[in-house]
């Protein structure tokens, strides 16, 4: 099968080692492309949450095939997040064509782009990592319901249901965090002259434009492969986000989104 070749692919939040990963449609994903670059823009494998007896065969393949991109060409960078923090001791360790860093700056024709995880934005993993690992274990519980409320539904023939994403959009608190995540982001970036800001952590996955008075700026969130299946791509000279559904799992390539949105401040 010809794979389709990328400039750039950014994946974030795979939480391999979780009930939540969804390693055997991202490994399908995998399978169809052929990218130049790919970075890995942290909490890839879930440290946190790791258990002896759950690590199925298809999250062990994932590692594989990012492995046998690096192999064969592909430079590969694993970026560091909060469930795989361990992993900041190797920090700047480079095997070939792997290498593994906390933050990244990279030029794309002519502009600078800036990649890191999102964590440091959290004050709940600065100051109470403790409650952030039993939030971490709740919001695995919860998909696993979630996943089984979803067998349900489709053996009725119905639609599925999002039980975090109906959460997250309910709760005042949640949106104003995910709100202040991407303002800071982007007037961060702004202040430092970066063209594009590009995240994960808080699984929202986005491309948006914010023109303001001290500058412009283009932010960029990766999403996750627990909710939300998706994937930034980089590729002549255009960022697109990839979305991966169950509709797509027998056709050759997942549906790409290159639409942004657009926020001007200027005033």
């Amino acid at each position: 099968m010809k794979k389709r070749s990328v400039d750039l692919v950014v994946l974030s939040d795979v939480h391999l080692g979780t009930f939540g990963c969804h390693a055997k449609e991202l490994l399908h994903y995998l399978n169809q492309i052929k990218p130049k670059t790919l970075i890995l823009n942290g909490d890839i494998i879930d440290i946190w949450q790791f258990r002896k007896r759950y690590f199925p065969k298809s999250h062990l393949k994932v590692i594989e095939k990012i492995l046998e991109f690096a192999i064969h060409g592909t430079e590969v960078i694993y970026i560091t997040g909060n469930h795989d923090e361990m992993l900041r001791k190797f920090s700047d360790i480079q095997l070939g064509d792997f290498s593994i860093v906390d933050k990244l700056i990279l030029p794309l024709d002519g502009k600078k782009a800036w990649f890191f995880h999102g964590d440091v934005f959290d004050v709940s993993i600065q100051n109470a990592k403790w409650l952030a690992k039993l939030g971490g274990w709740g919001y695995d519980i919860l998909i696993l319901i979630n996943r089984m409320i979803n067998w349900f539904l489709t053996h009725l023939g119905k639609e599925k249901y999002s039980l975090s994403k109906r959460i997250k959009n309910s709760v005042k608190k949640a949106i104003k965090y995910i709100n202040d995540f991407e303002d800071t982001a982007i007037e961060l970036a702004i202040e430092n002259g970066y063209h594009y800001v590009i995240c994960g952590h808080i699984h929202q996955p986005q491309i948006m434009h914010k023109i303001h008075k001290n500058g412009a700026c283009t932010y960029l969130n990766s999403g996750d492969w627990v909710e939300n299946l998706t994937a930034l791509e980089y590729h002549d000279q255009k960022w697109s986000l990839m979305h991966y559904t169950d509709t797509y799992l027998k056709l050759p390539y997942p549906v790409i989104n290159t639409k942004a949105k657009i926020v001007n401040t200027a005033l």
